[in-house]
Order: structure tokens, then C-alpha cells, then sequence
């Protein structure tokens, strides 16, 4: 299970990024997830909950943004998705084809509560 690694990394990149006195203020951690990612979402959510529970970002919550799997064939330019992982273009049979998306596992935004809404 390397989602539990994965987790504590996006831990350290919260602690990089938020200042300690804010940590209980982080209520979403956004991620692009790829497809292909190799990454279960469950339990990368599972194992996050578990390494931040009673902690200041026990409240804290992971949110996916699911990018699907986007290859480009280079001999006729078409773009297509798949969910396997094929890189054989549909349309000619071709090989040659370039990796658009799919990949990705990166955290694109920590957010915080508004400082106002606690006062009400």
C-alpha cells in the first residue's frame, strides 16, 4: 500500500505551505488524480484520515480531480481517451503517440477556512 507514503507526503506538503498556527484552519486538499496514476483514491483518502486523526488537520479532507488517460496519435493529430492505458491510435493503428494526461498525482490547492466565517 504506497498510498500510505503518498498520504504522509502530502503532509509534508501541507506543513511546507500552511503556517503551523493555520493547520486546523485547512479544510480541502485538491489533487489531480490521473487514471493511470497508479493511486487508489479510497485508500489514499483511507490512510490520510489516519495519519491526520488527532492532529490540527484531523478535519481536514482530500478532494480528486479525476484527469483521464489522453493520448495523441502523431501521424494523424487525433486525441483520444482510454481507460487501459493503450497508446494505439483507434483511428490509424499507429504507435507513435505522445502521453497527454493521465499521469499526474500533484496537489494543486490547499484551502482554508475563511477567518470571518469562524467569527460567526
Amino acid at each position: 500500500m504506497h498510498e500510505l507514503s503518498i498520504a504522509q507526503n502530502i503532509l509534508d506538503i501541507v506543513h511546507q505551505s500552511v503556517e503551523r498556527r493555520e493547520l486546523e484552519d485547512v479544510r480541502f486538499i485538491r489533487l489531480r488524480l490521473g487514471a493511470l496514476s497508479g493511486v487508489v483514491g479510497d485508500s489514499l483518502e483511507f490512510c490520510f484520515t489516519a495519519i491526520t486523526a488527532e492532529t490540527p488537520l484531523a478535519r481536514a479532507r482530500l478532494v480528486f480531480e479525476h484527469i483521464p488517460f489522453r493520448v495523441r496519435c502523431n501521424p494523424c493529430a487525433r486525441e483520444f481517451d482510454n481507460e487501459l492505458g493503450y497508446v494505439v491510435c483507434p483511428a490509424c493503428g499507429g504507435s507513435d503517440t505522445q502521453v497527454l494526461s493521465g499521469r499526474e498525482l500533484q496537489v494543486v490547492e490547499i484551502e482554508l477556512n475563511d477567518q470571518a466565517e469562524g467569527a460567526l
